[in-house]
């Protein structure tokens, strides 16, 4: 039998120290979620996919098999469309990471549910079109989509504030990704629907970037140690994609997602919004996480640098061998 200060899930119990901290952010949690709600628009991905397109596929219905000839955009784009849905596609192993973390009850399982039904339409959006405009092999993206299914996904660091933490760098870099894919495509109503998807991941991410914040001033020292494991080991949910290194390399120099946007778009943001470096309420544990942080994000604009001065060749190199 579990105390009142513990709370069962499917990993174990949840210490009390972890059961207060969701108890003192559950009424931020509650204010939140009625922000979210109140800024959310209604939309439907059926709108979104030009039905008109479509025609019947080889086999049970007899229609025609799709060939590569059909295969449409540039090869970056075509890998970073898949890429994003295959991403989408693993959402029940998110909704079970972050429903074993913030629990099925009170404003936060409000907001699981909630967050799970406003990405689940991401997928479903993202695959119609695909399928529609014949603009991928469709046999050779259901058998990804196994594979990755399959594997699921397993948070990085565990815990509420980790947890926090990692969401909030990972929405917006979910959403910086559907924008330039989109734009990437050079077709409007492709264009049109990665920049609908990112406005959702965007109030996503407000939505974890603000109860963290809170955190910070409930738990300095953690929350920062969070912070800094997020920043330091950070991977896009679909770092498990068959191949993704290669794949991300070549969104990198084809300059849809590259470490520059990364630091610029997704890292600086959220650590001002949080005033990282500017709090003074951190004791000695969280002074060495900023610390760290500090000379980490030194150190990746040199990074940065060294990318940017050998993108061409890098991208003449990919592009040419065809990887």
């Amino acid at each position: 039998m579990t105390s009142t200060h513990e709370r069962q899930t499917s990993d174990g119990i949840v210490s009390g120290e972890t059961m207060g901290l969701l108890w003192e952010l559950e009424p931020v949690v509650a204010g939140e979620l009625d922000r979210h709600l109140r800024q959310a628009k209604e939309w439907f991905p059926h709108e979104y996919v030009p039905w008109s397109q479509g025609e019947d596929f080889s086999g049970p219905l007899g229609g025609r098999e799709w060939t590569e000839e059909e295969l449409k955009f540039s090869e970056a784009a075509r890998t970073s469309l898949i890429i994003n849905l295959l991403t989408e596609d693993n959402l029940p192993s998110y909704h079970h990471a972050i429903a074993d973390i913030f629990g099925s009850e009170g404003p936060w399982g409000e907001w699981v549910g909630r967050w799970t039904a406003e990405e689940d339409r991401h997928g479903t959006a993202i695959r119609d079109y695909l399928v529609v405009t014949r603009a991928v092999d469709p046999i050779e993206l259901e058998r990804a989509r196994m594979v990755h299914m399959t594997a699921g996904f397993q948070p990085i660091h565990p815990g509420i504030l980790a947890g926090l933490a990692y969401v909030s760098f990972q929405e917006l870099a979910t959403r910086v990704s559907h924008r330039n894919t989109g734009t990437a495509t050079g077709d409007e109503d492709a264009e049109r629907l990665l920049q609908r998807i990112a406005l959702d991941e965007n109030l996503h991410m407000v939505f974890y970037r603000n109860v963290l914040a809170a955190a910070f001033d409930i738990a300095p020292d953690a929350t920062m140690q969070a912070v800094w494991d997020s920043v330091r080991d950070f991977a896009m949910p679909g770092h498990g994609i068959d191949g993704f290194t290669r794949k991300a390399v070549q969104i990198a120099v084809a300059g849809i997602y590259d470490l520059k946007q990364h630091r610029d778009e997704v890292l600086w943001p959220v650590l001002r919004k949080w005033k990282v470096f500017e709090r003074t309420d951190l004791g000695p544990a969280g002074e060495q996480a900023r610390e760290e942080l500090a000379a980490y994000l030194a150190e990746m604009d040199q990074q940065v640098d060294r990318f940017e001065n050998r993108r061409e060749a890098l991208r003449a190199r990919v592009f040419s061998s065809g990887t």
